[in-house]
C-alpha cells in the first residue's frame, strides 16, 4: 500500500478527493490536513509515502510546505495539487524537490497515477502546466527584486522596506523601477500583480 496524506484548505474538496483515492486497491490516505502549517508534524507522525499539498493554504503555501519538507530530510515525495497554473510556481516546485504537478480539476486517476509514479521514484507533470512553464521562459526578477515586490504587495511601505532590508529608499525605488521594466508594466501594484500571476513571487 502507498501511504498518502493530503493538505488543501478546502474541506469539501479534501474529503472528496481522500474518498476517491480511498478506492483506489494500493491507496490508502493516512492523514488529513486543512494548513501548511500543519504538514510536517503530520508527516513525523504517520510517516506517509506520498504528500499531496495544494498551493494555496492558509499558515504555509504548498511550495513552502514542499521546501520544508526538503530541508529537513523527509523521505515521503511531494506532490503538488493545484488550481493555480502559474508558470513560476512549476519551477519553484521543482527546485524544492517536488515530483509530481497536477492541476486541481484533473481527474481522481491522473492523481492516482502521479502518486503511484512519484512513490516509484519518477516525476509526473500536468502537460498543459509544463507548456505554460516553458513558454512563459526563465523569471527575470533577481531575489532582492522579488524580495521588494512580496514586500510592496503586503502593504509596505518605501521606508519600511528600506529599514528592513538595510537599502536607502532611493535604492527601493530603484529596484523596483527596474522590475516594473521588466515585467513590462507601468506601475509597481501592477508589478505585484504580474509576478503573482506568473508564480514568481
Amino acid at each position: 500500500m502507498i501511504r498518502v496524506l493530503l493538505a488543501d484548505d478546502e474541506h469539501l474538496i479534501r474529503g472528496a478527493v481522500a474518498a476517491l483515492l480511498g478506492l483506489e486497491p494500493d491507496l490508502e490516505v493516512v492523514a488529513e490536513v486543512g494548513r501548511g502549517d500543519e504538514v510536517a508534524a503530520a508527516v513525523a507522525e504517520h510517516d506517509p509515502d506520498v504528500a499531496v499539498l495544494d498551493i494555496d493554504m492558509p499558515g504555509a503555501n504548498g511550495l513552502t510546505v514542499a521546501e520544508t519538507l526538503r530541508d529537513r530530510g523527509a523521505r515521503c515525495s511531494v506532490c503538488i495539487l493545484t488550481s493555480f497554473g502559474r508558470p513560476g510556481y512549476l519551477r519553484r516546485a521543482m527546485a524544492a524537490g517536488v515530483r509530481g504537478f497536477v492541476a486541481k480539476d484533473a481527474p481522481t486517476e491522473e492523481l492516482a497515477a502521479a502518486i503511484r509514479k512519484v512513490h516509484g521514484g519518477g516525476r509526473y507533470l500536468d502537460a498543459e502546466l509544463a507548456a505554460s512553464a516553458m513558454a512563459a521562459g526563465d523569471n527575470p526578477l533577481t531575489g532582492r527584486e522579488r524580495e521588494i515586490l512580496r514586500l510592496t504587495g503586503a502593504g509596505t511601505e518605501t521606508a519600511r522596506i528600506a529599514a528592513l532590508l538595510h537599502l536607502s529608499e532611493g535604492t527601493v525605488r530603484n529596484y523596483l523601477s527596474t522590475a516594473m521594466a521588466k515585467l513590462g508594466v507601468p506601475n509597481r501594484l501592477a508589478a505585484v500583480r504580474a509576478a503573482r500571476d506568473m508564480g514568481w513571487i
